[in-house]
């Protein structure tokens, strides 16, 4: 068993020798159960005696030899007795042996369950060498740092981090107290709360032939955040998966798994872990399921005024079907939870298919889709149809049999939500004529199409004036009307309070209704192209030019507006 270092002996000397009051020890030893660190250097962090000031006291009092550590060549010590599972439960080193006699530095030579795990272990008779606790650190810093060096954990609050829960864990397991592991504990830990910090929506964890590497996704960029040392790789992977409740001996296929992560008692964290054998090792990524981003109010999304008006009266019909289409990554599931919370009401009763479950409704029924067991998309809405539904969502419209169902569903008196991958709204409906779902039925059962794409916003802290030529804003899309206005464009600069200039993201959006001359063109066999000119006709805004309406409003820049849509 680890040792405490809270040896009434040292306790009782600090006192005898008045270098220290009753209260003051006993208020070191609270702390030092609290923060798991020794009394010894509890007590020099607390500035109550020095290193120095410790390691002669206990020189004249236990007689043990004194040995100035920094002089001592770490380079020396015989490998064989370098358990480095004991040194980084008791914060002991053993320097060097003579015949059956292991000679181990301490900074508490009254530590005896460390010395007698030593002698156990080893089969030598372990004797104490007296060295300052300061010094020792740095020792077991050097000698350990294949296992700590390049994790960047100075500086930060390990007590804290250590504790993080995540739930339904094994908490011994979950939280190993003086291991070789707690290291990695605490890294893991570090690196998920920093990514919650700094609004990130992905985490990468990749290996290569030599280094490893830690990215996050933060405004839809990917930006590599940390480089742990590449021996390392192995027991990161170990660790997400004993968090996501994966199989760690299994190393050959894709796995998939959840962490949700306690960050206090009222504040709980979601993540989606998804693994990917490599020829180098494992790749691990890791999705934030923030249930507060389903929160928002739908005037926080970036909807323009006539948008958000417009899907507010689609919500509210009692039957029909809604889309919202864009690529991976594009904000579909955000605009999807917030139309659902609008319509959560007692009244209503609300189902939804996913695949998987991302974030959790109260008051929606919530299907994750199991394609194993047998459990799709299609069954599931099969069975949604039985169970009295007013409002359901399919997570994604994949094949023509779903399609069918949730058009069938849209036209007897449900109001549907869906998904479906294409670039803009108009192709929305060609995939689904392509699918083979006859135009008649298109055409009498969707109301309306988003199509969005997520763009930066400018960090308003350092976003500065850029001068633009008004040919140059011709060219790029900008109209007459928005020329006319004497708008200011933006760029970014970049400082301390955004990443790269940016600071979050604003959506940008396509929303088309089905009126009666979109409706007649499907069913003529008209193409997309066609279908957007009649869109454009009755007054749509296509992603371009809401882009660009994002940068008139000092919102977002051009090069972000031409990175997210369509150009030319």
């Amino acid at each position: 068993m680890p040792s405490s270092g809270l040896n009434l002996g040292l306790s009782t000397l600090f006192i005898r020798k008045n270098l220290l009051t009753e209260d003051q020890v006993a208020s070191a030893i609270s702390q030092s159960r609290k923060s798991k660190l020794s009394l010894v250097t509890t007590i020099i962090k607390s500035k109550l005696l020095s290193s120095r000031e410790i390691a002669e006291l206990c020189y004249e009092e236990y007689g043990a030899p004194l040995l100035d550590l920094a002089e001592f060549d770490l380079a020396n010590i015989p490998e064989e007795i370098l358990n480095k599972k004991l040194i980084a439960n008791h914060k002991c080193l053993p320097i060097f042996k003579r015949g059956n006699r292991l000679f181990i530095a301490t900074s508490d030579p009254t530590n005896i369950a460390a010395l007698e795990d030593f002698q156990f272990s080893l089969g030598l008779h372990a004797e104490a060498i007296i060295v300052e606790d300061d010094k020792l650190h740095s020792a077991l810093e050097k000698i350990l740092e294949e296992d700590i060096s390049g994790l960047g954990l100075d500086g930060i609050d390990e007590e804290a981090l250590a504790g993080i829960e995540v739930t339904d864990t094994d908490k011994e397991e979950e939280q190993p107290e003086s291991s070789d592991d707690a290291p990695i504990v605490i890294y893991i830990n570090k690196i998920l709360t920093d990514a919650i910090r700094k609004g990130a929506s992905d985490l990468h964890f990749e290996p290569y032939e030599k280094r490893y590497r830690i990215r996050f996704r933060i405004d839809g960029i990917l930006h590599e955040v940390s480089e742990p040392p590449v021996n390392l790789s192995s027991r990161i992977s170990a660790r997400l998966k004993v968090m996501s409740k994966l199989d760690i001996a299994e190393r050959r296929v894709p796995q998939d798994g959840r962490i949700k992560m306690k960050l206090s008692r009222t504040k709980s964290i979601d993540f989606r872990v998804s693994t990917l054998p490599t020829i180098w090792g494992e790749k691990i990524v890791m999705r934030i399921l923030d249930s507060s981003s389903a929160q928002l109010g739908i005037e926080k999304l970036g909807y323009e005024d006539d948008q958000r008006i417009l899907y507010e009266e689609m919500l509210a019909k009692p039957q029909g079907m809604i889309l919202v289409t864009g690529p991976t990554g594009s904000g579909k599931t955000v605009s999807l939870y917030t139309g659902l919370n609008i319509l959560n009401t007692e009244e209503r009763n609300i189902s939804t298919a996913e695949d998987p479950v991302e974030i959790n409704l109260e008051g929606v029924n919530q299907v994750h889709i199991n394609l194993k067991a047998g459990l799709t998309f299609a069954s599931a809405l099969r069975s949604f149809l039985r169970q009295d539904p007013d409002v359901v969502m399919v997570g994604e419209i994949r094949d023509l049999e779903t399609a069918e169902i949730a058009i069938k569903a849209a036209q007897t008196g449900h109001l549907v939500l869906s998904t479906l991958h294409t670039n803009s709204a108009a192709e929305t409906l060609t995939r689904l004529i392509n699918m083979g779902v006859p135009g008649y039925n298109i055409a009498s059962s969707v109301n309306l199409i988003i199509a969005q794409r997520l763009a930066r916003r400018l960090c308003p802290e350092c976003k500065a004036p850029e001068d633009v030529p008004v040919e140059e804003l011709q060219r790029l899309g900008f109209t007459e009307e928005n020329i006319n206005t004497g708008f200011t464009v933006y760029k970014p600069i970049g400082c301390e309070h955004c990443s790269g200039g940016y600071k979050g993201r604003v959506g940008i959006y396509e929303v088309m209704r089905m009126t009666d001359e979109i409706a007649r063109t499907i069913m003529e066999g008209g193409n997309s192209l066609e279908i957007a000119k009649q869109a454009k006709g009755s007054g749509m805004r296509d992603l371009r030019l809401s882009g660009l309406l994002k940068v008139t409003q000092g919102i977002t820049s051009i090069a972000e507006v031409n990175r997210v849509t369509s150009f030319g």
